[in-house]
Order: C-alpha cells, then structure tokens, then sequence
C-alpha cells in the first residue's frame, strides 16, 4: 500500500511561500504618486495663468535659450539611463560596475543643476518680470530641488556600496532610487516643453 502524502506538502505555495511587496518599494510609489499630484497641480497652474495672461509665452522681451536647455535636457535623460545600468549591475551583485554607473549618475544630474544656476543667473528676467518669470523661476527651481535630493540620494546609495560583492538586501534600495530619478527626469521633460518650446 502506498504511504499517504500530508497535503502540506503537495501545496508547497501556501500563505508561508508567497512573496511579499517590498515595503521599500511600496514606501516609493505612494510618496512618487503625491509628488505626481503635487507637480500636476504647478502644470495646472502654469497653464491656467498662461491662459488667462492673454500674452505670448515665453513673453516678446523674455528670452530663453531652447537649444541649451535641450542639450541639457538630454543630458538629464542620459542620466536616467545610467542610473537603470547601475539598478542592473546591482541586481547582478557586481558592484564595482553599480558604483561606476551610480557615479555617472551622480555626475551628470550635478551638470544639470550647475547649468540650472547659471540660468538662474543669466537669464533677462526674475521672477517679478511677469507672469512667466514667476512660473518659469518657482517651475524650475522647485525641480532643481527634487533633483538635489535625488543626488544626495545616490551619495547616501555610494556610502552603502562598502565590499566588492553587491548584497541582494540593497536591491530595493536602488530600486527605489531610480524609480525616483526617473521620475524627475519625466517632470523635466515635461517642463523643458512648456517653457521653453510652447509658444
């Protein structure tokens, strides 16, 4: 006679087998999807003052330099690509390669806010101009600042990266970290659009 398997172990998918959400990462959709939220509204508002100025924009005397801010726009992007190679090497536990691609990272969203400053400091108009001056100063430097945090972010992954071998437990953390940094590169594009090529 054939000896009688317990259930348990032909359900070897049971409650104790299934894989949990990692708090980190719902921890980083919750706070992205109130950024979303909280950067929609300044689009709205953008676009509903810019509807109600009854003048083009970037307004006749206002001048903007696209072609710059396009260059650096891709830069940004590129950025973004890089932080995804180190996400990758990561979950490879290759970290020499993590870090390399991290301080790629790092090195082009730091070009991209040392050339948002000298924007700031060069451009024809502040923030009392008009309308769009308002905008355009509250717009970017309210993006400039997320992507300082992003950055502080990638020194604070750099700080972990002790050891030549990766650790599995630091994935979601790179995770997480590059979900942001893709997200605040999408606002600028979304931003390089609207104030400096819709007219």
């Amino acid at each position: 006679m054939s000896q009688a398997i317990p259930v348990e172990q032909t359900q070897p998918f049971g409650p104790a087998h299934a894989k949990r959400p990692s708090m980190v990462g719902v921890g980083t959709i919750i706070w992205l999807a109130s950024e979303l939220m909280f950067f929609s509204g300044l689009f709205a508002s953008y676009f509903t003052i810019r509807a109600h100025d009854g003048t083009p924009w970037p307004p006749t005397a206002t001048h903007v330099d696209p072609i710059r801010a396009g260059i650096f726009t891709f830069i940004l992007v590129m950025s973004s690509v890089t932080m995804q190679h180190a996400v990758w090497q990561e979950e490879k536990l290759l970290r020499a390669s993590a870090r390399f691609w991290t301080i790629m990272s790092f090195l082009l969203g730091a070009a991209f806010v040392a050339n948002q400053a000298y924007e700031w400091l060069t451009v024809d108009f502040t923030p009392k101009t008009n309308a769009y001056g308002s905008m355009f100063f509250m717009m970017t430097g309210l993006h400039a600042l997320h992507v300082t945090l992003g950055l502080l972010a990638m020194v604070a992954l750099l700080g972990r990266m002790i050891g030549p071998r990766g650790d599995p437990g630091e994935v979601p953390v790179f995770q997480a970290v590059a979900y942001y940094w893709h997200f605040v590169d999408i606002v600028w594009v979304g931003l390089y659009a609207s104030l400096f090529l819709l007219h």
